[in-house]
């Protein structure tokens, strides 16, 4: 057979050692101008791959070598909304556990919002592997219960006995602030098991107009912080009067501290979290935003729009910021969701200010002082 399909799985978890580096074998085995004569180190005889069908799975690209990712075509797959994850439940995950723990359809009984409570604070994937886990423990422990006589048939697993059987939840729920604080901002972020919300803080003091980073950010995220700050110095000095530049330190955080975090997407969040502390106004703690901005305050359009609107609706978010590059990108987000968030789009950041914060710059905007200049003259 010289056409068979090859599944290479979590390429991404591809490590070097002295036994060799399977990244750098497989740039030759997935090069079309190379694989058709590739030869085996150990065994010297070449072999002919042209024809091998090579599909590569991984979590993220993040970690895969870039001459390595070059020579594949990227197909992402979203994950699961949490109704999918319910149906998947319902219809094949749990009639394949009871089937391999021996229980008949009828012995063990879940009550849908333990699913839905399983799913929500025991998991915290893209897919279901873990649910599958979590729902085999029920299975054992249904059946342990039943083979002993302490409990009839059916069993039936309600919520509050998921602490019982599971422990405690793993998962917290990400929840909206419920009062708007000057200084303080809800953005979104991806992550490969899913989107998150994440709460941009800051506060100043006196000081020499020094900006500090807390929270693990990375390099990205660091330069949308100073680029924010510089947008913020030159568009809102002219109507802050009572905060001085100059004799202010600012402090900008994003917990939790111990997660790091990186990429431009936050650059407006940034962004609205400095004028919202140098104005004193705050953001509506249901609204978040996402989008990266430029230093001539332009909004750009960020990746991974479905799964960051599927966790703000997690979160109870109702008004959502977004790049107006990025409109197309709700074909992929479910109709049931979109339904229950207001979608505003920008791009620019002045639209940012006149939405999240009511400030309308092209209002408030003063023309700059001409200092008085001595021309000489000379003698008529």
């Amino acid at each position: 057979m010289k056409n068979p399909v090859f599944i290479l799985d979590e390429v991404d978890k591809l490590a070097s050692s002295s036994m060799g580096d399977p990244a750098s074998a497989l740039l030759e085995v997935l090069d079309p101008e190379q694989n058709s004569t590739f030869s085996d180190h150990y065994l010297e005889v070449p072999y002919d791959l042209s024809e091998v069908l090579f599909i590569a799975t991984a979590n993220t690209t993040a970690t895969i070598p870039a001459p390595l990712l070059d020579r594949m075509e990227l197909i992402e797959i979203p994950g699961y909304t949490r109704n999918e994850k319910f149906s998947i439940a319902k219809n094949h995950l749990l009639p394949s556990t009871l089937e391999e723990h021996g229980l008949d359809p009828g012995s063990l009984v879940i009550e849908d919002e333990a699913v839905r409570a399983i799913i929500e604070r025991y998991t915290r994937e893209a897919g279901v592997r873990w649910l599958k886990k979590q729902l085999a423990r029920i299975a054992r422990y249904a059946s342990e219960k039943i083979v002993s006589g302490t409990a009839s048939k059916p069993l039936v697993v309600r919520e509050e006995m998921l602490d019982t059987i599971l422990g405690r939840e793993v998962v917290r729920l990400d929840a909206a602030r419920q009062e708007a604080v000057p200084g303080v901002v809800t953005g979104l972020a991806w992550t490969p098991v899913g989107g998150e919300i994440l709460f941009i803080e800051g506060t100043s003091m006196p000081g020499k107009g020094t900006l500090t980073l807390t929270g693990q950010l990375g390099d990205v995220m660091k330069e949308s912080a100073t680029i924010s700050m510089s947008l913020a110095r030159s568009r809102l000095a002219h109507m802050t009067a009572g905060f001085d530049f100059i004799a202010s330190d600012v402090h900008i955080h994003v917990p939790s501290g111990a997660t790091p975090k990186d990429g431009p997407s936050a650059g407006i969040a940034l962004f609205t979290a400095l004028a919202s502390l140098i104005t004193g106004k705050g953001v509506d703690p249901k609204t978040a935003l996402t989008g990266e901005i430029t230093l001539s305050g332009v909004v750009l359009p960020v990746g991974g729009i479905r799964e960051k609107i599927l966790a703000a609706h997690r979160a109870g978010i109702r008004t959502i910021l977004l790049p107006k590059e990025n409109r197309r990108d709700l074909e992929d987000v479910p109709e049931d969701v979109l339904a229950e968030i207001r979608f505003v789009f920008v791009d620019t950041i002045d639209q940012v200010l006149l939405e999240a914060l009511g400030v309308d710059l092209h209002e408030t905007m003063a023309p700059y002082p001409v200092r008085n200049r001595v021309i000489p003259v000379e003698n008529i």
